[in-house]
């Protein structure tokens, strides 16, 4: 899972309803497809989203159980998810995993996301931000995560 990218309804965990989040995500016009893996004594083990911004694609959410996480059904996930964006003559995919996730940032760089195309910088308003020994350098400037 990339964390950041919640379960569609984990925002609703402890409301009456808290599938009422995936509900609204499955009725999204752009949403052009989502994929599952099935593991034969686990059942779902993760699935991935396939959101469509005109020839371009957005790879959200992708979700992979912790107990099923490096076992490479994540690359496996992207790797499906490629495919069919080929197939409907995209011409991108773009994936936001979050930067501290070095896990999900690996996953999507041995399955071809190689570019970075954005960067989203956050300002957190608690208080909380601090920068330790972890982060990342661009342009010069060291940001925290």
């Amino acid at each position: 899972m990339y964390p950041g990218h919640p379960v569609p309804g984990e925002a609703n965990a402890g409301s009456p309803d808290p599938g009422a989040g995936f509900e609204e995500y499955l009725t999204r016009l752009e949403l052009s497809g989502m994929w599952v893996a099935h593991h034969a004594e686990h059942g779902v083990v993760g699935f991935v989203g396939l959101i469509l911004q005109g020839r371009m694609g957005t790879v959200d959410p992708i979700v992979v159980t912790a107990a099923q996480r490096g076992q490479g059904i994540g690359r496996a996930l992207l790797e499906h998810v490629a495919e069919q964006a080929r197939g409907r003559s995209l011409r991108e995919l773009q994936i936001s995993p979050l930067l501290r996730d070095a896990g999900a940032v690996h996953c999507a760089y041995r399955a071809g996301y190689g570019t970075a195309a954005t960067v989203t910088l956050t300002l957190d308003l608690t208080g909380r931000q601090h920068l330790g020994t972890d982060g990342v350098e661009l342009h010069g400037i060291r940001f925290g995560y």
